[in-house]
Order: structure tokens, then C-alpha cells, then sequence
């Protein structure tokens, strides 16, 4: 393997531990539900979807062809998280979630 194609998929698996390690520290640690939606979604596009790619570019270099599993995986990853997050969202501010002081646009009381 030529070692520039291991500096991207080491970057790219690099990058995705760090944003999964800061969008699980951003659930543990922000204080309403509003909040700490954005922390797993960035986590789960961002940091799972690098993931995936450095896994897709190392293993469809040793199989000489694209691993068709990963591209599905995170083509399938990029479309259904910020859906599954904007329904969740949606659900909150429909139940009438509290959110911290200062939220800008919350429903009504």
C-alpha cells in the first residue's frame, strides 16, 4: 500500500475518533435535550461516516475494487441521521421539551 493512501485513511479514521469523542463528551456534559441532540448527530454523520470511509478506502485496496458494504453503510448513514435527528427534534418541541434559558425560537407556554 503506498503511503500516501495510509496518511488519508489514517486521517480520515483519526478525524472520525476525535468528532465521536467530542459528540459523546457534548451528550454526557450539555444540558437540555436540545443541546445534546446536536453532540450524537455530528458524532454519528461526521464521526462514524469518516470511519466508514477510511474503511472503505483501505479495504477496497486490498480487494482491488470498491467494498460495495461500506459505501452502502455510509451512504445509508448520511441519508437516515439527520432525518432521525430532525423527527427527534420535532417530537421535543412538540411535546414541549424545556430548553435551557436563552433558547431562541421555543414554543409557547
Amino acid at each position: 500500500m503506498p503511503w500516501y493512501l495510509e496518511l488519508v485513511i489514517v486521517a480520515f479514521l483519526l478525524f472520525g475518533a476525535l468528532v465521536a469523542l467530542i459528540g459523546s463528551w457534548g451528550l454526557a456534559k450539555l444540558p437540555d435535550f436540545y443541546t445534546r441532540l446536536h453532540g450524537p448527530t455530528k458524532a454519528s454523520t461526521l464521526g462514524v461516516g469518516c470511519t466508514l470511509i477510511g474503511s472503505l478506502l483501505y479495504f477496497s485496496h486490498q480487494q482491488d475494487g470498491v467494498s460495495v458494504q461500506e459505501a452502502l453503510v455510509t451512504i445509508f448513514l448520511f441519508a437516515t441521521a439527520p432525518v432521525s435527528a430532525h423527527m427527534m427534534g420535532k417530537a421535543a418541541l412538540r411535546r414541549r421539551l424545556k430548553g435551557i434559558q436563552g433558547t431562541r425560537n421555543m414554543p409557547d407556554r
